[in-house]
């Protein structure tokens, strides 16, 4: 992680962090690598290898906001479908960013884990990031957790199955199946949902990316793209989060008495307590 906050983006990070409402979970698309590349006439492994230095700084910039997961769409089930010389290039340099960058992660206390069907990488990638997994696992500052050959619906096709069989197995009733099952049965299921589902490359859909998890994110669209994007750009998109208004399906007015009922709750368990 060589790429350090300056003074100034410091200063930015400590005013949003002011305002408060820090989303506790943020997932990037990181979309643009190859458009990048093509605008400067470079081969696409230039515009990913650039991007390495993008994840730099949006890690930077998510341990100074204190945001406790970031979750990387690294490696989708689709890319397995590209030119297998860009693969061999992406497996390539997963494996130096694994070997270059996991000393200072836990120097930083920062853990990594993953999601996706990971046993699909090549044995040279799983062994690297076996080693990594293992040596950040007690880290406690951030999660950085990364989607490797990873997809939605590839998940909810595995939760499906599982279910299944625990129903098969009478472990479960079909009648008993909730969200809550569902959920506890995806690979996500250690972790909260996002808060705040960034894009960038400007494109406007979400690429078959924690379809499930992101029912309730907030969704923001950069149209920098990914080998330009840094720590100034997050914290737009933290910005803009600020601003929002989580409903979950009520209206404004719902929230307020459910704002003013918390409050008027608490008020009455500290005169309790002082009785």
């Amino acid at each position: 992680m060589s790429v350090k906050l300056t003074e100034t983006e410091r200063k930015l990070i400590e005013e949003v962090k002011s305002k408060g409402n820090i989303p506790r979970h943020i997932a990037i698309i990181m979309d643009g690598n190859g458009r990048w590349a093509k605008k400067r006439n470079l081969p696409r492994v230039a515009g990913h290898q650039r991007g390495v230095e993008s994840v730099r700084a949006a890690v930077e910039a998510c341990v100074g906001l204190g945001v406790e997961i970031l979750t990387l769409y690294t490696f989708s089930t689709e890319n397995w479908k590209r030119p297998k010389d860009e693969v061999s290039t992406l497996m390539r340099l997963i494996v130096k960013s694994l070997q270059n960058e996991t000393d200072e992660l836990n120097t930083n206390n920062i853990r990594l884990t993953t999601i996706g069907n990971t046993n699909t990488l090549p044995e040279i990638v799983q062994h690297e990031l076996k080693a990594a997994l293992e040596k950040t696992e007690h880290n406690t500052k951030m999660r950085l957790n990364l989607a490797l050959s990873y997809s939605g619906r590839w998940e909810l096709v595995e939760a499906i199955k599982n279910i299944t069989e625990q129903a098969i197995n009478g472990k479960i009733k079909p009648g008993d199946i909730s969200e809550a099952t569902v959920s506890k049965n995806l690979t996500t299921a250690h972790l909260p949902d996002p808060d705040l589902l960034i894009r960038s490359g400007g494109e406007f859909r979400i690429s078959n990316f924690l379809l499930w998890q992101i029912a309730y994110s907030e969704i923001f669209v950069s149209d920098v793209l990914w080998p330009d994007f840094r720590c100034k750009h997050l914290i737009e998109a933290v910005k803009d989060f600020q601003k929002r208004e989580r409903r979950f399906g009520l209206v404004s007015e719902q929230l307020s008495d459910n704002l003013n009922n918390n409050n008027n709750a608490n008020t009455h368990s500290k005169k309790l307590a002082k009785v």
